[in-house]
């Protein structure tokens, strides 16, 4: 449905309740992300597996949704993002039904990679493109308030799978995840039909087009760029986020101990988010993301240092502040300098470089923590990675100041 009505002009009263109800749609659908990481623990006494089997799922997830993200971007550049959403409503029932289900880990992993996962990349990428449209003056903050629908998702849903945890075992929690995903997402869909006008896509598209000339480079080749910037920032960042939960048990502070701090990590990243979207609404997507970079890497070189319970809340706290912008600044960046006709499928693009670094990282951690029984390794190795996004960021920069000062 598209039409001309200025009260669905970009910036509308309209498109801001578009962005609330995206909000709402994100912190629904991106429940399976955070799901794994909760019961990482339980799964591993469950099946009898080593720390790195019982990453697989988590991998397995993040590799449905980073392939979610591409698919799904594809079909809402062409059809609007209703479908995607009807789509992921589906695959979340059945997928969060059958790993309650599941009788042995490669099931249970089977159903987050070829169902949850691919089910909750309706929440993301496609989602942040829609918004990009929606939003001239204020498109970097609409596209990290859509982004933090997978953060909001990590606050919240941690808490209420502990206690589906203590009180109903994994099995029920998983399946009442499935019937509140489809209770929430399918009518919501119906309000997402209306679809921006033509002229909004052509102004979006000169103005793309005038920025990709002054960075002097080929949508393809930013594109490529970007994905290896996501890739390397996420393999840092999964660190933290995926192990936090493990950590704090090994370290004898109790699970439920990481649940919190994973809670507090990604209720402060939303903050970082919101921060970071009126940060590159001012100085640009590339600068913000090289400042988020920077913070990042500060966080993970404190947690080399501090292990104690007070420390570990304090640090989780800061990283959470410091690397919550990063992961949107590439649609951002997407929308300042590629086709807004594509945006759905560059975007997913992207995002699904930076999920595959997070499912790579999570696994990545496991693997070296059971070689050398300890997370200090994998904190050093998150940091290398994050060393090289900044060099990818930085070269960016670097490439497109001369340009912009001759202009």
């Amino acid at each position: 449905m598209v039409s001309d009505d200025p009260r669905f002009a970009p910036d509308s009263s309209y498109a801001w309740l578009r962005l609330a109800l995206s909000l709402l749609l994100g912190t629904v659908a991106c429940v399976g992300t955070w799901s794994v990481v909760v019961v990482l623990p339980t799964v591993q006494a469950e099946f009898g597996t080593l720390r790195a089997g019982a990453s697989l799922p988590y991998t397995a997830v993040m590799l449905g949704f980073g392939f979610g993200n591409i698919m799904m971007g594809r079909i809402a550049d062409r059809y609007g993002i209703v479908v995607p959403i009807v789509i992921g409503a589906l695959c979340l029932g059945l997928g969060f039904t059958l790993a309650g289900m599941s009788g042995s880990l490669w099931q249970f992993a089977l159903a987050h990679g070829l169902l949850i996962g691919i089910g909750g990349a309706a929440g993301f990428a496609p989602l942040i493109a829609d918004l990009s449209h929606w939003f001239h003056k204020h498109r970097g903050l609409a596209v990290v308030f859509g982004a933090s629908g997978s953060y909001l998702a990590g606050t919240i849903w941690p808490q209420v799978i502990t206690w589906g945890l203590n009180n109903h075992g994994w099995r029920a929690t998983h399946i009442g995840i499935g019937l509140v995903a489809l209770a929430v997402m399918l009518p919501l869909a119906l309000f997402f039909r209306r679809r921006p006008n033509a002229a909004s896509f052509a102004a979006a598209e000169a103005s793309s087009t005038h920025a990709r000339g002054d960075l002097g480079l080929s949508p393809n080749q930013l594109t490529a760029l970007l994905c290896v910037a996501g890739f390397s920032c996420c393999v840092a960042m999964a660190m933290p986020q995926v192990h936090i939960v493990a950590y704090c048990g090994d370290l004898g502070y109790g699970v439920a101990r990481g649940a919190d701090m994973l809670s507090l990590m990604l209720l402060l990243g939303i903050v970082s988010r919101i921060g970071s979207g009126f940060v590159s609404d001012r100085i640009g997507g590339t600068a913000t993301l090289a400042l988020g970079s920077v913070m990042q890497g500060v966080a993970l070189f404190l947690y080399l240092w501090f292990d104690g319970l007070t420390s570990l809340y304090v640090v989780t706290a800061i990283f959470g502040l410091f690397q919550g912008g990063i992961v949107p600044m590439y649609a951002v960046i997407i929308r300042e300098f590629l086709p807004a006709r594509e945006a759905g499928a560059r975007i997913g693009v992207v995002m699904a470089s930076t999920i595959v670094g997070m499912a790579f990282g999570g696994y990545v951690s496991g693997a070296i923590f059971d070689f050398t029984a300890s997370y200090r390794a994998a904190f050093l190795n998150g940091l290398a990675w994050n060393m090289l996004n900044l060099a990818v960021v930085a070269w960016l920069m670097l490439r497109a100041r001369p340009r912009l000062a001759v202009a």
